[in-house]
């Protein structure tokens, strides 16, 4: 199946638009509520947000070996890995040097962006998801349609069903009992494992320090329980200390899911110590760079690198909750998505994405760390036709096609010719309507339209700006 045509499937899905209709307005809601009710001033919150990580961003190279130095002081190991396959073979080989054949994971973005669990499969390890969200779409072998409810396209019904036909139990829809299908589930594999896998929210470079986020428990059964602890942390992660990372918490939590703090805050500092009755006897983390150093050295995309995956730009994108993140067919979909997506895969097998945009700026309206998203995605649509000069991955193999050069360059020209202006108006006036029934046999009206309501046409504004008082037309 083609982009063009998931696209239209995802559209015509009158279950998904519900349910996202149902999920993007609870967290939109939440999350105007809370700062009306708890912040006094948001704005000024943001600013802060937006100088820690514009400070962190410009000393990376600096932080990340402070990081270095004092986690490995601290008894954890650091390992660099520039590329997925280098993290992969890193996580590998750690499993397979302690005879690991199951790895259970708390939620991990970057493990999904190096296709981890797809990997291991293939060398006979087992990952087990252990989010709730994430058990969900396992089970029916989907990717997270969100980097925060990864599950969010599915009811309490649906997600009834997918426990009652891969899990054998019986169906049922209230949210209790589902999670208790999912506990139990969960139980026995928590019993024996040996090692857990986690993401990173914030590595604190002062402290040698990661702190993780989550709402279910299943992050600390997974980081604490496992006699090996391995965190994937993509690099725009670290931050100088802990000030900065409160600052940051502060701001991602809200965003996210419309709460003042989440319920679980897990700050590791070291494998266990002589006396400690709980906690890993290892704990690695990996430092995923994967094209991260390529965008900050762009001056004009660097900032993306600011992003704390809240995920609020996907919560307010007018276009995400008609589609959801699946139709993106990346592992970032939303605003977020189509900024850093063709950045680190290339913008050759990912800038159509940037096509999913309208450019409301609503997604740059709401980052909490105030990532100017809708100027950067059309920037990028400038690279992919080549009118700016930066390096992007994969730029090399993309450029306007002769198709769309003609039209553009078609249009600019009556734009900016009166006569022939006023000529096209008169003539959409008068043959406008008759387009409509046609639209699906012409090669460019019959694409756009497949996805959009055809505009209803009425080229009468120049004639009106004539009658108005005081407007002389030229």
């Amino acid at each position: 199946m083609n982009t063009q045509e998931l696209i239209s499937e995802k559209l015509h899905d009158e279950q998904l638009r519900k349910n996202l209709e149902f999920g993007m307005g609870l967290l939109q809601n939440n999350r105007k509520k809370l700062l009306k009710e708890r912040y006094g001033d948001w704005e000024a919150l943001r600013e802060e947000g937006r100088k820690v990580k514009q400070n962190t961003l410009s000393r990376l190279p600096e932080l990340l070996e402070m990081f270095e130095k004092k986690a490995s002081e601290n008894g954890i190991k650091v390992h660099w890995a520039s590329n997925p396959n280098e993290a992969n073979e890193i996580i590998y080989n750690i499993a397979k040097a302690n005879n690991v054949t199951t790895i259970l994971k708390g939620k991990s973005m970057a493990s999904e962006e190096i296709h981890l669990n797809s990997y291991l499969k293939h060398r006979g390890i087992k990952a087990i998801e252990t989010d709730l969200g994430e058990i969900i779409i396992q089970l029916i072998d989907e990717p997270p349609v969100h980097i925060v409810v990864p599950a969010i396209h599915k009811n309490r019904y649906q997600i009834g069903e997918i426990f009652e036909k891969h899990l054998k139990v019986e169906r049922f829809s209230e949210p209790e009992d589902l999670n208790a299908v999912a506990r139990t589930h969960l139980r026995k594999e928590f019993k024996e494992f040996k090692m857990g896998l986690s993401g990173v929210n914030f590595a604190i470079a002062q402290e040698g320090a990661i702190w993780l986020l989550e709402n279910e428990g299943n992050g600390r059964m997974s980081t604490t329980v496992p006699d090996i602890h391995v965190a994937v942390c993509g690099i725009e992660k670290i931050v100088e200390k802990f000030d900065d990372a409160v600052i940051l918490d502060t701001l991602l939590i809200p965003s996210a899911t419309g709460q003042s703090i989440t319920c679980y805050n897990n700050i590791i500092t070291s494998p266990r110590k002589e006396g400690d009755l709980d906690g890993p006897k290892e704990v690695h983390v990996i430092l995923l760079d994967n094209h991260r150093s390529d965008i900050l050295s762009h001056k004009q995309y660097a900032k993306a690198l600011s992003c704390i995956r809240c995920g609020t730009c996907m919560n307010h994108c007018p276009v995400y909750d008609k589609i959801g993140g699946h139709a993106y067919g990346a592992t970032y979909p939303g605003p977020i998505g189509e900024v850093i997506s063709p950045q680190l895969f290339g913008i050759d097998k990912y800038g159509y994405i940037l096509n999913l945009c309208s450019l409301c700026g609503r997604c740059s309206e709401v980052c909490p760390v105030k990532i100017p998203l809708s100027e950067m995605i059309r920037d990028l649509r400038y690279e992919k036709v080549k009118e700016k000069k930066e390096k992007i991955l994969g730029i090399e193999r993309v450029g306007a096609k002769g198709g769309e050069k003609f039209a553009f360059g078609t249009f600019a020209w009556l734009a900016t010719t009166p006569w022939a202006w006023r000529v096209l108006m008169w003539k959409i006036n008068l043959f406008g309507s008759l387009a409509k029934p046609f639209a699906s046999l012409i090669p460019g009206l019959k694409q756009w339209t497949s996805c959009r309501a055809f505009p209803q046409l009425d080229a009468s504004f120049h004639s009106e700006v004539k009658k108005m008082e005081g407007v002389i037309y030229e």
